[in-house]
């Protein structure tokens, strides 16, 4: 086995959503760097072309734009995803939206309904797409999703709604671990603490910023390449052993 942090990840298909934003950007390079073929997915289809036009390595790499609200099609999504890149072994569940409301009155049906819609529902069945596609195949694969520091400390900064579906896809990820692990799918979860992209920023006044960054340890928010080791990490040879976690990812704001 390579002792590189994306040991057999050659060749392999990675299928990236989010992957115009901050953290999905940096995933989707680490993944081409470590000489797999990226899919990027996201609803920003001219962000996606730079972006996948720039990635590294000698992957065959590919962008399709597509909105993860619309279950009707994951899977076809997960079969396009599949042919462009020769096979789906690795699923990178990165693409979320938060709706920050510092009163939990000024909480709509329609801010609950889209969370929900795009960082939970969206993300049962793209998993259970994937793992189709997977099980087809034959020879396992690793799905990695992405929770928050919210599903276990409960939102705050006006995220309560964003944090209970993190709290989902934690719970979510660890029953289909459960169900896809005698077919060799390994399910997982990555948890970021607080990382400087636009999302962090979104809504939150400089104030706010300042007392969430107090509490970190390290005294500082995680640059998004700081996430993309994590993900490939569980993606690689080396976790072969690992499925049904949560990776703790928080500068040592939360220790667990």
């Amino acid at each position: 086995m390579s002792w590189s942090v994306g040991a057999g990840l050659e060749g392999r298909g990675v299928l990236v959503t989010g992957a115009a934003g901050g953290i999905g950007r940096e995933v989707a390079r680490a993944f081409a760097a470590a000489e797999a073929n990226v899919v990027a997915v996201d609803v920003m289809a001219g962000a996606l072309e730079t972006l996948v036009s720039g990635l590294p390595g000698p992957g065959r790499h590919r962008a399709i734009a597509a909105d993860l609200s619309d279950l009707g099609a994951l899977d076809a999504l997960a079969r396009a995803a599949r042919d462009a890149a020769g096979s789906l072994d690795v699923l990178a569940h990165v693409a979320a939206v938060i709706l920050r409301r510092d009163d939990v009155d000024a909480v709509s049906e329609e801010d609950w309904a889209l969370q929900e819609a795009v960082n939970l529902r969206a993300g049962f069945f793209l998993n259970r797409a994937v793992a189709r596609v997977m099980r087809e195949q034959g020879r396992g694969g690793r799905i990695v999703n992405f929770a928050s520091q919210g599903w276990m400390t409960g939102g705050f900064g006006g995220s309560v709604v964003y944090a209970a579906t993190k709290g989902g896809v934690v719970s979510m990820s660890r029953g289909l671990a459960r169900t896809y692990g005698p077919d060799g799918i390994l399910v997982n979860c990555v948890s970021p603490g607080a990382v400087d992209t636009p999302m962090l920023r979104d809504g939150m006044s400089d104030e706010a910023l300042e007392r969430f960054r107090a509490q970190i340890p390290l005294g500082r928010f995680a640059a998004p390449e700081e996430l993309a080791g994590a993900v490939v990490f569980l993606a690689s040879a080396h976790a072969s052993y690992i499925t049904g976690a949560v990776l703790n990812v928080s500068g040592g704001q939360l220790m667990y």
